[in-house]
C-alpha cells in the first residue's frame, strides 16, 4: 500500500458480516473493476474460525491479484494467516508495541477519528497511513464529523499517507479528492444492488 502519486486511490473495506460462499466472487469482480490499492478484512466477529477462514478466501483473490490484504484490529494473526498488515482502531495507543511485533514490512495502519494529534503522534511511531472519519452524517458514533480542513492541512504538513472514510458519498468524494490518498470505502458500495458499478462510479468521483 503506497502513497498516491496523481490522484487518490480505492482502499476497500469488507462488510462486517459476508456469505464464504458469494462474497469472495463479489470482492474479485469489484477488484477486476478497477485499481483498487488495499482490502480491509474488517469482520465484527471475535470467532477465530471464522477470520481466519474469511482470511484464507479473501487472500486468495486479493494475492491474485498483486492487492494488499490487511485485517482489522487482529494484529497477534497477521503473519500466522498471511496477512500484509494490521489496521488499528484505537489512534495511536497501540501503534508502538504492534510495530515491534510485526515485520518490518507489515503495513500497520491508524484510525484516529477527527484527531489531529492522535494522527501526529501514530505518524512518528510508525504507522503506514491514518485514517480520519467519518467524513459524512452517520448516526452511529458521536456524530462527530471530520471537517475538510483537516484532510487539507495533513496534506500540505504531513509526509505519511492519509486515508478519508465513513459514510462517504460521491460529492464528499469530489470534494476531498485534491486532498487525500486514499477513499476507504465500504458499506457504501455493498448496499447497493451493483458494489462493482458503485466502487467504479467512486472512482471516476476521484478523478479516474
Amino acid at each position: 500500500m503506497s502513497d498516491a502519486q496523481d490522484q487518490p486511490q480505492i482502499y476497500l473495506i469488507t462488510p462486517s458480516e459476508f456469505d464464504l460462499s458469494s462474497y469472495p466472487d463479489q470482492l474479485a469482480a469489484c477488484l477486476d473493476a478497477t485499481d483498487v490499492a488495499c482490502v480491509r478484512l474488517a469482520l465484527g466477529t471475535k470467532d477465530d474460525m471464522r477470520i481466519a477462514k474469511a482470511a484464507d478466501a479473501l487472500r486468495e483473490v486479493t494475492h491474485a491479484r498483486d492487492v494488499a490484504l490487511v485485517i482489522d484490529s487482529h494484529a497477534l494473526i497477521v503473519e500466522r494467516l498471511g496477512l500484509d498488515g494490521v489496521h488499528l482502531q484505537d489512534g495511536a495507543r497501540s501503534m508502538k508495541s504492534v510495530r515491534k511485533t510485526l515485520d518490518e514490512d507489515a503495513i500497520v495502519g491508524s484510525f484516529c477519528g477527527n484527531s489531529r494529534h492522535d494522527g501526529m503522534t501514530a505518524g512518528e511511531l510508525g504507522a503506514d497511513y491514518v485514517s480520519f472519519g467519518p467524513v459524512g452524517i452517520t448516526a452511529l458514533g458521536d456524530g462527530r464529523q471530520v471537517d475538510a480542513e483537516l484532510f487539507e492541512w495533513w496534506s500540505l504538513m504531513i509526509e505519511v499517507p492519509v486515508v478519508a472514510e465513513g459514510a462517504l458519498n460521491l460529492e464528499l468524494t469530489r470534494k476531498l479528492a485534491p486532498h487525500t490518498d486514499f477513499f476507504g470505502i465500504g458499506e457504501e458500495i455493498w448496499n447497493t444492488d451493483d458494489p462493482r458499478q458503485a466502487l467504479v462510479d467512486f472512482r471516476t468521483a476521484m478523478g479516474g
